[in-house]
């Protein structure tokens, strides 16, 4: 039997007294997440939350994220962590899909109203029960009459709860990642596959309890969620949160918090070299306290990465992973060495081979896409034995990214075999943004593509092409698309066009419009 809540709880039990999360000026000890997490529980259970059931989560990085999670996890429940980005048709289609039988959403703020638009979806999905409306502190009432808030779910409940048996094979969460045909699909991972990514990072990073992590990265992002957070939580580490990236922020909390453990995309990096270029910041103190500096999400550009370390004196480990992988695959290891533009090797217990289109393993230094096998392989696509058939075969997981192997072992990601975007460190599919922009009354077809960006990595570029008789400013597609889409899935490039190439059959030939 296990139960991913026994992160907590052990460190609960070891650490008690000990700062779990820090928040602006508030700090919760393990045994007060762990006590909370227990108020949750019953909660649900009160609600009518059986094992098995799943509950979808939307909430920034703040202390309810961990104390939602694991009450989640203890009632026997499913985690369905949400983007905060999602818009309400997005929110509704998560929670169909998902079966969310509860949805916990943060109130958001006035320029930001998430809870609002979490409640539209939760509206529009009529299996989904119960709505609650996380609100700042516990005993406010919420903004939308007749709606229970996650204080009044907790109120008067015991902080001691039995935390349900779950079998290591079971369900713990279910993320949604990229589908470049269609929709989002929703990846389920067992609390094995969790619970032993976590302690493999653990190692990675040569985690300890005296350390602090920043965790800036959002936690409903499966990097976050386990490198980070949970990783944290096994080994009874402090955590110092932060909702949104700001360079100068972070510095401060860098320095502040004598942080020792930092994980950020190439964005971050990018954000903190080009800050500190402009600014006279002090970072003598940060230098002696850092020790683990982690990218992912995207390869890391060498020039930026360079910068970085001559800044901080660090070395930046780079891997690779994807939330179908738990998520992470590979890993620069300290012990064996790392190599600059490397993803590293295979992490313990995980295998990989590099085949070509004929499923034949590639020779060292040949490109293959990247297929991988081991404890981390997620058990499937939820509600989609098609998608799971063709992404699973004979237990080799097909990333579909394309990579080559050194003559020392180490990998390189080269390509993607997918149309999907990767812009920040976030998953963007092409044919989702394109459907929403073909509901513009003027358009009449869209092709998404990505392009290279020295801040983001990759841009969404769109090409249009207009109703014959319809007038357009790509302005105005932009904020159309804007308005009815997550904000980093809209495209910040618009072309406006007459036609579009395609091959004899109709299909769009997207390699030709990378080449415009």
């Amino acid at each position: 039997m296990l139960n991913l809540a026994t992160l907590l709880e052990n460190s609960a039990q070891k650490y008690a007294r000990k700062t779990a999360f820090t928040f602006m000026d508030s700090s919760l000890s393990f045994a007060q997440i762990n006590g909370a997490a227990n108020q949750v529980a019953h909660g649900l259970a009160d609600l009518g939350v059986k094992q098995g059931d799943k509950v979808a989560l939307s909430c920034f990085n703040l202390p309810y994220f961990p104390i939602i999670y694991n009450g989640i996890l203890k009632a026997g429940g499913t985690v369905v962590p949400l983007s905060v980005l999602l818009k309400a048709d997005e929110i509704h289609y998560h929670l169909e899909n998902s079966d969310a039988k509860a949805y916990f959403c943060f109130v958001g703020t006035e320029d930001f109203p998430m809870g609002k638009m979490g409640y539209k979806g939760f509206q529009k999905t009529d299996a989904c029960e119960h709505f609650i409306m996380i609100m700042p502190k516990g005993d406010m009432p919420s903004p939308i009459n007749g709606v229970q808030t996650l204080g009044s779910l907790m109120q008067n409940q015991s902080p001691s709860f039995d935390t349900i048996e779950t079998k290591s094979s079971d369900t713990a969460i279910i993320i949604y990642t990229s589908g470049t045909t269609g929709r989002p699909k929703g990846a389920e991972l067992t609390h094995s596959n969790l619970f032993v990514n976590t302690v493999l990072s653990a190692d990675l990073i040569n985690c300890r309890s005296e350390d602090i992590h920043l965790i800036v990265l959002p936690m409903f992002h499966i990097f976050a969620m386990v490198v980070m957070m949970n990783t944290a939580l096994y080994k009874g580490a402090t955590s110092i949160l932060l909702p949104r990236f700001d360079a100068e922020t972070v510095l401060n909390l860098l320095d502040k918090h004598k942080v020792t453990v930092f994980a950020g995309v190439p964005t971050m990096y990018w954000g903190l070299n080009r800050y500190l270029d402009a600014h006279d910041f002090d970072i003598s103190n940060i230098k002696l306290n850092l020790k683990s500096c982690l990218s992912g999400g995207a390869s890391l550009p060498v020039p930026v990465l360079e910068k970085f370390e001559e800044y901080f004196e660090i070395t930046v480990l780079e891997g690779y992973g994807m939330s179908e992988g738990s998520p992470v695959v590979t890993f620069n290891q300290l012990d064996i060495g790392r190599k600059i533009g490397s993803v590293g090797t295979p992490v313990w217990g995980v295998q990989i081979k590099l085949v070509n289109e004929e499923g034949e393993t590639v020779s060292v230094g040949e490109k293959g896409e990247l297929l991988y096998k081991g404890h981390n392989v997620m058990k499937g696509y939820y509600k989609n034995p098609e998608a799971t058939a063709k992404t699973i075969e004979n237990g080799w997981l097909h990333s579909g990214d394309i990579a080559v192997q050194d003559e020392d072992g180490f990998y390189f990601i080269v390509d993607r075999t997918k149309d999907m975007i990767i812009r920040g460190g976030l998953n963007v599919y092409p044919r989702e943004v394109e459907e929403v922009m073909m509901k513009h009354p003027a358009v009449s077809m869209a092709a998404v593509i990505g392009v290279p960006h020295s801040e983001m990595g990759e841009e969404i570029k769109a090409f249009v092409v207009l109703n014959e008789g319809k007038v357009a400013k790509e302005e105005e597609l932009m904020e159309y698309t804007k308005g009815n889409i997550a904000a980093y899935k809209y495209p910040r490039i618009i072309v406006i066009t007459e036609i579009l190439p395609m091959s004899a059959t109709g299909k769009i030939l997207k390699k030709e419009l990378r080449k415009i």
